[in-house]
């Protein structure tokens, strides 16, 4: 019951958020999101109390510089260097298993994971509400039919060294709902062709599964079960983000340079 009221309270602030509150009211509450992300970011790669907090403050303090128009550019850049962390490191991360390393690159880590998702939800909203939307949902339908899937039929461990959890049948699962999910949203909502649509769809669901299980290591590295405690029933903000923190770059790279909104 108290997962279940933590979700009716976040659905509550966040639905009239996204679809009323001005362009600039939406960049500061998104920014709220990422100091609170990088405070637990802090946690998670052992820094100290006082140090998470700067942390946090400093990558507010990124996400601000970066909100001026004169920023655009290298916003679009961080974008992109988001979406080959996820392409090429984040990946081989996790195969090798690699340590959380040397603070500086626990520190560039954290920025290359939450500058960005920050970046891509003040991006997409500029397009318009339902464009943001539809990508949250698309992650969020993704990830509930991967728990269902899993928990009814799941065998096969997907990464069990890091999340035990996850299976391959959960994920047929999630590409199956996306794959309808696409070609419901490709014939009434998006112009674009269902093919590409449900490409994209997928692409999103891969990187939103390496967002998941990045976090996981994360915190396994950490010896945490949660990134933090601020959520009742759910954990911290970073264990509700997880997956968008992959996600939502590619989308708003692929948003803005197709043009499909």
């Amino acid at each position: 019951m108290i997962r279940i009221a933590t979700a009716v309270l976040l659905l509550a602030l966040f639905f009239p958020a996204l679809l009323w509150a001005p362009a600039q009211l939406w960049a500061a509450l998104a920014g709220a999101v990422l100091v609170l992300g990088a405070r637990e970011w802090g946690r998670l790669a052992d820094f100290r109390r006082l140090s998470s907090w700067l942390y946090a403050l400093v990558l507010g303090g990124c996400a601000y510089l970066l909100h001026l128009p004169t920023a655009l550019p290298l916003g679009h850049m961080l974008l992109a260097v988001a979406v080959g962390f996820w392409i090429f490191i984040a990946p081989l991360w996790l195969y090798r298993g690699w340590p959380r390393g040397a603070f500086w690159l626990r520190a560039l880590t954290g920025a290359v994971v939450l500058l960005p998702t920050w970046i891509a939800l003040v991006e997409l909203r500029s397009r318009g509400p339902g464009v943001l939307l539809a990508i949250l949902a698309a992650v969020w339908l993704a990830d509930s039919a991967a728990y269902y899937c899993g928990r009814a039929y799941g065998r096969h461990k997907l990464a069990p060294h890091v999340s035990p959890g996850k299976t391959w049948e959960g994920v047929a699962g999630a590409a199956l709902a996306l794959v309808i999910y696409g070609a419901v949203l490709s014939r009434y909502a998006v112009h674009v062709s269902m093919t590409a649509l449900i490409f994209l769809l997928l692409a999103l669901m891969y990187f939103a599964i390496l967002g998941d299980l990045f976090e996981s290591w994360m915190k396994r590295q950490a010896g945490l079960k949660d990134s933090g405690h601020l959520l009742p029933g759910h954990g911290g903000v970073l264990d509700r983000v997880d997956a968008l923190t992959a996600a939502l770059p590619l989308a708003a790279l692929a948003v803005w340079g197709l043009r499909l909104a």
